[in-house]
């Protein structure tokens, strides 16, 4: 099997014209995250518009049980989830989230009190529910309750967290490189943030905390990809001062493409295994996680390096390198 491993099977050098199909990626780009904003953005329903807010943002009570008896180290019975999600369909809680945890021994229930009726006569009477559907064998062990306020804020510092995240990286990427490649790599932040969005809003997946824990991650991965082609970029500026711009740009881009490419894969086979196997709880976060990992190597290609040969860079002051013809240079 000389042909194994597979991974030698791919190309060395490549010669890709990136740069040729950047105005048509990047009419794409525009019309897509356009659509994403009005997809969130419309109808306008405070907090969070067309999102699909969860307990986190939106407010409500959450409860937990488990059957695992008090000072009991190993896990309990399994719980059925959907004998659950059966006991709570007729109680007009609008949108109940059901997850497991503890190897499923153990449940939390989130839902909203109706407008109108007491918040802890409802929880009685889930509790009287719960009970009811699974045995006296389940034990709760903790309830919270989210009020509108609470979660209003919590929707607000989110997004602030975002923009904060976004605002550094801006001000990183200025201070290492120049100006245009932060807004560059700002703009390109700002397609995979919107975009994340947009999946989000049209999958109707729920809304959270963790959700924007996983955009977070999503802005440092696209970061450190968009960086790694700067930093090509400008060294390929340096050695090559007459070579067309347009040209430097797809040269670097193509010395870093297998790292770029091998890293994602990686990063989305091993999201995939934690999407199959780790449950509910999981699912929602690692698809967002998948998706933002292959926007964010779109993105460092036709977004971030576009802006670069729109706006213009200054040329390094060294003596330049021998010309090379374009996609025949070696890895350093």
């Amino acid at each position: 099997m000389s042909f194994w491993p597979l991974i030698k099977t791919l190309p060395v050098k490549t010669n890709f014209r990136f740069v040729d199909f950047s105005k048509y990626a990047g009419a794409l780009s525009i019309i897509v995250t356009i659509a994403s904003l009005a997809v969130v953005l419309l109808p306008f329903k405070p907090p969070c518009g067309g999102l699909n807010c969860g307990i986190d943002f939106r407010g409500g009570t959450v409860l937990e049980f488990t059957t695992k008896a008090q000072g009991q180290t190993t896990p309990g019975k399994p719980i059925d989830l959907a004998v659950v999600r059966s006991a709570m369909e007729d109680k007009g809680l609008g949108d109940v989230g059901v997850q497991a945890f503890d190897e499923g021994s153990g449940v939390t229930v989130s839902f909203q009190t109706p407008p109108g009726k007491n918040a802890n006569a409802v929880k009685d009477d889930i509790r009287k529910t719960i009970k009811g559907a699974l045995g006296d064998s389940i034990r709760f062990t903790n309830d919270a309750t989210v009020g509108a306020k609470v979660s209003g804020e919590l929707f607000t510092k989110g997004i602030l967290a975002l923009l904060s995240a976004i605002g550094l990286m801006l001000v990183y990427i200025w201070f290492r490189f120049e100006l245009q490649f932060g807004l560059g790599a700002v703009i390109a932040l700002f397609h995979d943030v919107i975009l994340t969005f947009g999946l989000i809003a049209i999958t109707k997946m729920e809304f959270s905390l963790t959700t924007i824990a996983a955009i977070l991650t999503i802005i440092g991965y696209s970061m450190n990809d968009t960086v790694v082609v700067f930093d090509r970029l400008r060294e390929n500026l340096r050695k090559y001062k007459k070579m067309p711009l347009r040209e430097v740009i797809d040269l670097s881009i193509n010395e870093t493409l297998s790292r770029t490419v091998i890293t994602g894969a990686t990063a989305i086979i091993a999201l995939g295994g934690l999407a199959i196997f780790g449950g509910e709880a999981l699912f929602s976060f690692s698809i967002i996680m998948m998706f933002g990992i292959a926007l964010g190597t779109y993105s460092s290609i036709y977004v971030a390096a576009p802006v670069i040969l729109l706006w213009g860079v200054k040329r390094g002051g060294e003596e330049e390198a021998t010309p090379i013809k374009f996609g025949a240079a070696s890895r350093p």
